[in-house]
This record gives structure tokens, sequence and C-alpha cells, in this order.
């Protein structure tokens, strides 16, 4: 065990954790990533979001680092101090990286369908600037069917490489990847094959922007009118728990289910937490599923407008206290 200080707060994590997943454990402070996900072997390293200052290397050595370093593929010592929002630094290298994934970025987010639960969306609001400094010519691409179910944007695409990654670890064999090198790298099929694997949806659910999306949901709703509703069914392809977005009677999506920090639950370097097509883009009647109830939003989310089926607090009552004080004086 080594034990790590984050923003002043300490705890021992196992030999081998990486500092963002020691302040996951943690639960405060936590970096944000767009390309590392823990579920999938390999990612992280490509965003750079989630930059930290490490002030002190460890025990043994506590000179600091001379670089900030990304957060989700550097272990901790034990002894290590790490600064994320206490660090200025830290704070200002991060508004320009969220700059950076700007530059090509459209501003889109009225027609897209990430809206609401894209990461980009969240770094823009709290590190990003209200204009840009970029005066060339953005780049852009044609949108693609690569599957004929999900539909490729490559304009809004930030190259986490996640989609890879799924293609790699949940498929016999993937028919896509990054082309090209540079600034003018792509996310293509080879020779225009088409996506047609039984995990291929999955990617939709990694992608932190809007670069892959459901054919079947694209315009249908915004997510923050639709009720998320926790499901399951028998299936023998995949684990069948799933999250059902209603809109009204009919159920306008499949997803599968996310935790705080978007990534699949119960997931591993594997099918498990993660579904396949069919349970996906097939089974849209309730009478498909077992419905479990409500699903847990995050406060954090405007999806949560008008879902407080869980962990509500109620607010305490100030006027009741008052008035009891003043008659007591009286």
């Amino acid at each position: 065990m080594a034990k790590i200080t984050i923003d002043d707060k300490e705890i021992d994590v196992p030999d081998g954790t990486t500092i963002l997943n020691a302040a996951r454990m943690l639960g405060t402070s936590v970096p944000p990533a767009m390309c590392y996900y823990s579920k999938l072997k390999g990612s992280g390293g490509k965003c750079r979001v989630c930059l930290v200052k490490v002030s002190a290397g460890s025990a043994k050595d506590p000179r600091p680092m001379p670089k900030l370093v990304a957060s989700c593929c550097t272990t901790v010592q034990d002894g290590m101090v790490v600064q994320n929002e206490s660090s200025p630094e830290v704070q200002e290298a991060r508004r320009g990286v969220v700059e950076f994934l700007l530059i090509n970025h459209p501003l889109d987010c009225p027609v897209c369908d990430q809206a609401g639960e894209c990461h980009l969306q969240d770094l823009s609001y709290e590190h990003g600037r209200s204009e840009s400094r970029y005066e060339f010519e953005r780049r852009t691409f044609e949108k693609m069917d690569i599957g004929d179910k999900i539909q490729l944007h490559m304009t809004r695409c930030i190259l986490c490489y996640r989609c890879t990654y799924v293609a790699d670890q949940l498929t016999d064999g993937r028919v896509h990847g990054v082309c090209n090198r540079g600034d003018v790298s792509e996310i293509s099929t080879y020779i225009t094959q088409a996506v047609d694997n039984d995990f291929s949806g999955n990617m939709i659910d990694v992608c932190p922007v809007g670069a892959l999306t459901d054919k079947t949901f694209r315009f249908k709703s915004r997510v923050w009118f639709t009720n998320p509703v926790y499901a399951h069914r028998d299936c023998d392809k995949c684990c069948g728990k799933v999250t059902l977005w209603y809109g009204g009677k009919d159920v306008l999506r499949v997803t599968a289910r996310k935790d705080e920090y978007g990534e699949v639950k119960d997931a591993a370097w594997g099918k498990s937490g993660f579904i396949c097509n069919e349970c996906r883009f097939d089974k849209k009647k309730t009478a498909d599923w077992v419905i479990e109830g409500p699903a847990e939003v995050s406060h954090h989310s405007v999806i949560s407008q008008n879902h407080y089926e869980k962990n509500t607090t109620v607010p305490k009552q100030a006027v009741t206290p008052i008035l009891e004080r003043i008659k007591a004086l009286d």
C-alpha cells in the first residue's frame, strides 16, 4: 500500500494505482478524463486533460516532478503529494488543453445528440474561454455511416481512441482505426468496410463527444426530456443489464448502465457490463424487458432535471427555528 496526498487529503491505495484512480477512490478532487477509460486496457495519455502537479515525488525522494504529469498513466509512490484543484498552474494548463481540443471541434451543441452527456461540454463550461483565438480554417469531414446503426461525424472527434480499444477488446477483429497522421488524422473504416459486429454499438457509449451517434435515436429528443429507467433481460450474448430512455411510453434508445464517471458499470477487460447490438437496437419495447426502476442520475448532470427519485436530501426548514427563537425572546 502507498500513502498519497491529493489536495491536502490522504488516502492509502494499492501499489501500482494511478493518480487518477487514487483520486476516484478518495472521492474528491478528481481530475477530468476524456480519453482514459478504466474498463479499456491501454487507454489514457492522449488528451492531457487530467494533468496534475506532483509537488513531492515520494517519501524517499521528496523532490517535485519538473513538469505536470498525466494522472491517468502515472502510478503513485508512497509519500507522494499531488496538487489538482489547488494548483493554479494545473488549472491554467487545463484551460489550454480545453482550448486546444476546441480548435477544430464545432460548437454545434444545439443540434448534437450528445448534448447533456458530453464531457467536453462540461470541460468547456468549467475551463473554456469565452472566445476562440484560432483564426485558421477548421478541419471538416463528411459524415460517414460506419454501420447500419452508427454514424461517424469525424468533425467532432477529438481522437481519444476509445472506440478503437472497444473494437480491439470486445470483438474478434476490428475494421476501423486511426488513418493518416498529424492534423489530418481521422477515424475511418478500412476500405469503406462496415462495422457490423455484435458489440459495435459500445463505441457509441464510450465516445466522450458526439462523433459516434446512434442513428436510431438521432434528433428524436433532447436527452434531458427523456426518462432513464434500469431494466434487464436474459441474453446469451451479454449481461442484459441496460438503461432504457423513455419518451412518454416509447423507448427511444437503449444504452449500457454508466457510473458517475461516464463509464460502463460492472465492465472489465471483456464483455461483462457492455451490451450487444441486439439489446441496444432491436429490443425497444417495454415487453422485452424486466423493469427495475428509475435510473440513478447525478445532480451534476442536466439529465437530472425533474429526476429526483433517488439520493434526494430534503432541505432543512429555516423558518420554524427562527420563529421559535423570536418566541423565546418574547
